[in-house]
């Protein structure tokens, strides 16, 4: 939450140039509480593991979210419930025709990296939800294959195959600690990795976008889109501590070539509990987002993708 303080104090500036989130007497009188709406267009087939990782960090502010479980309106899940899928979750078609509009909007990642785009069943789909954001979605977060497909979407941004997993605990540098999304953030950190591909460097910054957060190792991790009011990671910080273990775990059972999650276990050995060294970043991330859509999406839920975005 925002610290008020006078705009003539020495501290304000001080603090916002450090992205400390604070606000003056007229921002703070301005303000009205009401439930923020967050939307999780959930494309993994665990959903309830997916629902309880993201429901977790969004929850964990002192803010009141409204969580809606949104579905691509065709595709069915094989891996959950139907009653499930029937109680808690609409399908897109249906929000879409309701009109109603929302603060956030998580867009997950999915295990079809090795398809292209175009041969993604749901993708035409996909494609109208992103052009929707535009107009009912304050600000969208695209996570892993979810924001590769939405990097692609509106700035061309490709992804590429790697020759192997990217796959383990990987450590990352803070590119930009002022940013209102990174605050409280380390220099460097540690986020749970695990794609088949890969989004390059030179990509993000050709298209103007600012790289937040970005790896020696495995690429550009967090971008912020701006004109779109969204933010695209590529790596798992919503991970729980034993979810790369449950992935490798799997493909042994399979039989399918797989390399030990690298950092992840204490000594690399699977035989070992692994740690969670991203909890608190986690954490962090979401939490910033959710505080960034309170300082500026609108109070009349009508005016978003109508009025300006202030800050």
């Amino acid at each position: 939450m925002p610290i008020k303080l006078p705009s003539d104090l020495p501290a304000f500036d001080v603090l916002t140039r450090e992205g400390v989130m604070v606000m003056t007497e007229e921002q703070a009188a301005r303000q009205d509480i009401r439930p923020l709406r967050i939307g999780l267009l959930n494309l993994m087939p665990k959903k309830i593991q997916t629902e309880n990782q993201f429901a977790r960090l969004i929850g964990a502010t002192p803010l009141q979210i409204e969580f809606s479980l949104i579905r691509m309106s065709e595709h069915q899940t094989k891996n959950t419930a139907a009653e499930h899928m029937e109680t808690f979750y609409r399908p897109f078609t249906e929000v879409a025709a309701s009109g109603e509009k929302f603060d956030g909007l998580i867009i997950t990642g999915a295990p079809i990296e090795h398809l292209r785009f175009d041969e993604v069943t749901y993708w035409d789909e996909l494609r109208q939800v992103f052009d929707w954001t535009q107009t009912h979605v304050h600000s969208t977060f695209g996570v892993c294959w979810g924001g590769m497909a939405m990097i692609n979407h509106f700035h061309g941004v490709k992804k590429h195959m790697l020759d192997a997993k990217a796959f383990g605990a990987v450590r990352h540098r803070n590119l930009e600690p002022a940013s209102p999304y990174l605050r409280g953030f380390s220099d460097d950190m540690v986020i749970p990795v695990s794609r088949w591909t890969e989004i390059h460097r030179e990509e993000v910054i050709a298209a103007g976008l600012p790289l937040l957060i970005d790896s020696e190792e495995t690429g550009p991790c967090l971008v912020e889109d701006p004109c779109h009011r969204a933010l695209y990671i590529f790596n798992h910080l919503e991970y729980d501590s034993g979810t790369l273990k449950e992935e490798y775990d799997r493909d042994i059972a399979a039989g399918n070539p797989i390399n030990v999650p690298a950092n992840y276990y204490p000594d690399d050995d699977p035989s070992k509990p692994p740690q969670n060294r991203w909890r608190s970043h986690a954490h962090l991330l979401y939490g910033n987002w959710i505080n960034q859509i309170y300082q500026s999406t609108p109070f009349d839920l009508s005016l978003i993708g109508k009025a300006p975005v202030e800050a």
